[in-house]
């Protein structure tokens, strides 16, 4: 019995974690066709499907949202465009907790888009925010003037971004022998960090990862 229980136990769970990621992308797929679909509700009656097709069609939004998307894509590429985002920054900034959702998803959307920040040029581990806890961050530089002046070490500029929007974070001048360099990409890292280390970089030379089959 205790076999059988630990068998339904293991598959169960296996089956579970397995469907899981198909099961909610499927559903967020639904969920936005649903919201385009929406779209129509601007329209008016006459002009909506219902009135001229006799079966629903799920994601018929797509045919108004894809020259919707051209256009603002066209128009924010030029003058014009630039300086109507530009009036709607400025106003959303007014807006007060508006404003700090649409800055913040403003934020992701571009480190998204453009990807990491090319001055970052490795990553690191360092004792943060005591000696025994470790977070993972950007060395962006070494560092120079008055602040390596001061030192008696080598010190490095070194960038510790937040979770989950990387694109904030703390500066910090950490002494050259302080720091622990890690092989991952800076491209690894901010995955890591803005799932929250659900999604975990294989480091193939670790003895903690099991021998690939």
């Amino acid at each position: 019995m205790a076999q059988l229980r630990q068998f339904l136990k293991t598959n169960i769970l296996a089956g579970f974690f397995t469907l899981l990621p198909a099961v909610i992308t499927i559903w967020f797929i639904r969920l936005v066709l649903q919201w385009i679909d929406k779209i129509f509700l601007l329209l008016p009656r006459a002009w909506r499907p219902e009135h001229w097709l006799p079966f629903p069609v799920p994601g018929l939004g797509l045919l108004v949202l894809i020259p919707a998307l051209i256009l603002t894509g066209f128009l924010v590429r030029h003058y014009v465009g630039r300086q109507i985002v530009r009036l709607w920054d400025e106003f959303i900034t007014r807006v007060p907790l508006a404003n700090k959702v649409y800055f913040a998803v403003k934020q992701l959307v571009d480190t998204l888009m453009h990807g990491p920040a090319k001055d970052f040029q490795r990553v690191v581990l360092i004792e943060y925010p005591r000696r025994g806890i470790y977070a993972v961050a950007f060395v962006t530089g070494v560092a120079s003037g008055e602040v390596q002046d001061k030192t008696q070490e080598r010190v490095l500029n070194v960038f510790l971004p937040t979770t989950p929007n990387p694109t904030s974070g703390f500066l910090l001048l950490i002494p050259e022998t302080d720091v622990i360099a890690l092989s991952m990409s800076v491209e690894d890292a901010f995955k890591l960090i803005m799932s929250g280390g659900i999604v975990t970089p294989p480091h193939r030379n670790s003895p903690h990862t099991p021998p690939s089959p």
